[in-house]
């Protein structure tokens, strides 16, 4: 009897040691292949207003679909449906010398947090946004890196493009309405996340980011200038997100703001301020901060599966402006259409197209760096356009071939008052070979 007390008590600890037992997962993905694209760009200022310059690059190139990525994940089960959770992921340059690289940009997500089933979960970290995560279930073209697209808009993965001023300031490159993430903001640090679980069909999403700092402040005067240093330094933002499924539909409603407060120089009779520009939060991808800026971002989309294919609906809105001025402010709104079904058991095709506009104000010549090159030109718009093909040959469960075509434009495009608009007309192409373990 001793025995068998004994033998069950064994037992009873080992399912116990066997129930909070953890795994971890190295998981990736591998993305090279060949990428070309050709640019042309009518009376861009940056250059040489009234020319028109051309631009051709190819390269054995990598992430023309996916960006490579290194990542580590694991699961601990804590028992009464309570678990921990972790994630670790760098991105992957395969074609220089630091192919894992530790610049800011290489942390793609790194995260902890809890989870409870039946309730959802939270997580501290850098993380995706909700907009992102709502993109990634609904873009025709699975969030790919070329151009083509208005909603994940991109330049050209792996290939340098020459033509325009190089900075990552809203309505300053060389594409102008489609840059690179210019739709929304894509991650961001020192987050929050809550994720409820599926109920009736609805889940709901929310981030909270935070990171202020807070010095005494001094304010000094000289002749017509004055400097203030010191005070807030904050970096803050929320994001609300909703998704219904039903049967063969989704829809999907977001919200995110982020604001970003810095010290500034007021200058001149009449105190104009010197601003940052409003790369905010992952305007380029990254988790770059934003200096003096508040952007606010919307996202809806709906898509259904008819079975032979899966058709999307997509809408995107962002406003960024100047915190101490609202009337400086750049606008961006696109909308966009598409499909992706499987021709065959192996063959995999999409297709989408949009179009949008890009709005700039600069209400006082000046007042700060928001907009480049636009002294005296008030407040502008341009129009612009995309569509692209792309289709995958799975060799595998986990090997793909692809080949991606995206042509992009932009229309009359301000920069001085009663000059020539600038235009903007580009493609790319990619053939390559993507591998996920």
């Amino acid at each position: 009897m001793k025995k068998s007390l004994l033998a069950v008590a064994a037992l009873g600890a080992f399912a116990s040691a066997a129930q909070a037992q953890s795994s971890v997962t190295v998981y990736g993905v591998m993305d090279v292949g060949y990428v070309g694209s050709n640019n042309r760009i009518a009376n861009n200022t940056a250059v040489n207003t009234g020319t028109v310059s051309r631009n051709t690059a190819s390269a054995f190139a990598d992430a023309a679909e996916s960006t490579s990525r290194l990542g580590f994940k694991g699961t601990e089960d804590l028992g009464g449906g309570l678990s921990a959770f972790f994630t670790i992921e760098t991105a992957i340059t395969p074609n220089v010398q630091n192919a894992i690289s530790s610049s800011t940009s290489a942390n793609r997500q790194t995260f902890a947090g809890l989870k409870k089933n039946g309730i959802g979960s939270f997580a501290f970290g850098t993380q995706y946004t909700t907009i992102h995560n709502a993109v990634a279930a609904s873009d025709p073209g699975a969030q790919n890196n070329m151009m083509g697209n208005v909603i994940y808009d991109k330049i050209t993965a792996g290939v340098s493009v020459a033509g325009g001023t190089g900075t990552t300031t809203a309505g300053s490159w060389q594409y102008a309405g489609n840059q690179n993430n210019t739709s929304y903001t894509v991650r961001g640090n020192n987050m929050l996340t809550l994720q409820s679980d599926t109920f009736a069909g609805f889940q709901a999403n929310a981030f909270y980011l935070l990171n202020n700092q807070n010095a005494n402040q001094s304010t000094t005067v000289s002749g017509n200038n004055t400097t203030i240093s010191g005070g807030s330094t904050n970096h803050s933002g929320f994001g609300l997100g909703a998704n219904y499924n039903w049967q063969k539909l989704l829809v999907t409603a977001n919200f995110q703001q982020f604001t970003d407060k810095a010290p500034y120089t007021q200058t001149g009779t009449n105190q104009l301020y010197t601003s940052g520009n409003p790369i905010q939060n992952g305007f380029g991808g990254n988790s770059a901060a934003g200096t003096n800026a508040k952007d606010n971002q919307q996202y809806y989309a709906a898509t259904y599966d008819f079975g032979i294919l899966k058709a999307y609906v997509q809408y995107v809105n962002r406003k960024t402006m100047d915190v101490n001025n609202p009337n400086n402010y750049v606008a961006r709104t696109a909308q966009q259409i598409g499909i992706r079904s499987f021709v065959t058991p192996a063959i995999e095709a999409w297709a989408s197209g949009g179009m949008g506009k890009l709005t700039v104000s600069n209400a006082y010549t000046g007042s700060n760096a928001f907009v480049v090159n636009t002294a005296g030109t008030g407040s502008n718009a341009a129009g612009f356009g995309a569509f692209q093909l792309g289709s995958n040959y799975w060799l595998s469960k986990r090997t793909n071939l692809y080949a991606i075509y995206g042509q992009q434009y932009t229309r009359n495009q301000s920069w001085t008052t009663n000059g020539n608009p600038t235009s903007y007309n580009s493609n790319a192409y990619a053939l390559g070979l993507r591998h996920t373990f």
